[in-house]
């Protein structure tokens, strides 16, 4: 007998037959924790309406290519004047609200794409386009929001280097414990009190000054309210202008908590799949799961991964971070990649240096 003609069994033909098995308890569990979380949102809602509070379009830099873009803002409910205030605490960026699925018009030389924010209210589309190489303004708007601008980059067809980069303990010296890292540099600490890696911000300078058309991605789990405050940060401190990949925090419908390695791993591998001729220089740090998912990024693809740079954390600092990823050393990865480390930027763009890179 067939698939299409087979009789359905009792425990699915009857829904009040108690010998079927449960739902699992932790699905149960989690679709309880989502309804509290939307309860949640909707108080967080009504409380910043009353506060005078107001539908916003917070735009990030974006990337593309030629013939595409992809697009990265947020709709949130926030007080204007505190969203734009250089001076502001980091936890003032957690009061704004997300606009969940808000329906928002991008606007591209002319052009208008009609897009979707998701539940937490961040756009993040693909869209086509006709640019040439370079910076470009995209125009964001919505009925509920006043229009917002930002800035893509465009990388030329020829492009064949690119560069990612971590940012905590990679270009900014977080030394605090993971267990509170989080909350500190992201609900207390002012971007004015945080202190650059040293000699990182010259060694990314010195690399986008020999390969002037790499594209520079700052991919990290931090979440997408800090992104304006870790702008500022870079800007500040002379790091070369890029793009930010950050995330959301909190459960989702699927899953308890967001994977920050699945994030990493995820833009990773799209990127490989979008600039197939680009090698990407690999920046991170040995804190924590940077060279793990750099070198499954390297066995995947060596043939995009240009090197792998690590920057060694001192002994407090690896104490403070709650673990220290134990690389073989400085050599050859799978696939032939070179991989090196050394505790600041100095150090590692001696190895840059040695093996042609800068």
């Amino acid at each position: 007998m067939d698939k299409a003609s087979r009789k359905p069994s009792p425990s699915t033909s009857d829904p009040l037959d108690r010998s079927s098995p449960q739902e699992p308890a932790a699905p149960v569990l989690l679709a309880s924790v989502m309804h509290v979380a939307d309860a949640i949102h909707e108080v967080r809602t009504r409380v910043a309406t009353a506060f005078g509070f107001t539908p916003t379009i917070v735009a990030y830099p974006g990337y593309g290519g030629t013939t595409w873009v992809r697009v990265l803002a947020r709709v949130v409910l926030t007080n204007k004047r505190t969203a734009t205030s250089d001076r502001m605490r980091g936890w003032r960026a957690f009061t704004s609200v997300p606009v969940p699925n808000s329906e928002v018009e991008v606007e591209i030389e002319g052009v208008v794409h009609s897009v979707r924010a998701d539940a937490g209210g961040l756009v993040d589309v693909v869209v086509d386009a006709s640019l040439e190489p370079g910076w470009h303004k995209v125009f964001l708007r919505s009925q509920v929001a006043a229009p917002a601008e930002a800035r893509v980059l465009i990388v030329a067809p020829e492009t064949t280097f690119g560069i990612v980069s971590d940012i905590d303990d990679t270009v900014m010296v977080t030394a605090l414990p993971r267990p509170l890292l989080a909350l500190w540099n992201t609900l207390v600490l002012s971007e004015r009190a945080r202190t650059p890696t040293p000699g990182m911000a010259v060694l990314l300078d010195r690399i986008v000054d020999k390969h002037p058309e790499a594209p520079i991605l700052y991919l990290s789990t931090g979440p997408w309210n800090v992104a304006p405050a870790l702008a500022r940060f870079l800007a500040r401190n002379l790091y070369p202008e890029g793009v930010l990949l950050l995330t959301d925090w909190g459960p989702t419908r699927q899953r308890w908590f967001r994977s920050g390695q699945e994030h990493k791993r995820n833009n990773l591998e799209r990127l490989a799949q979008q600039f197939p001729n680009i090698q990407w220089l690999l920046v991170g740090d040995d804190g924590q799961h940077d060279p793990e998912i750099y070198a499954h990024f390297a066995r995947s693809h060596a043939a995009q991964t240009a090197a792998i740079a690590i920057r060694e954390l001192s002994t407090g600092e690896a104490l403070l971070a709650g673990r220290r990823q134990h690389g073989e050393g400085p050599g050859l990865a799978q696939g032939g990649v070179p991989r090196f480390s050394a505790p600041d930027g100095a150090g590692l763009a001696e190895h840059l240096r040695k093996h042609g890179l800068l």
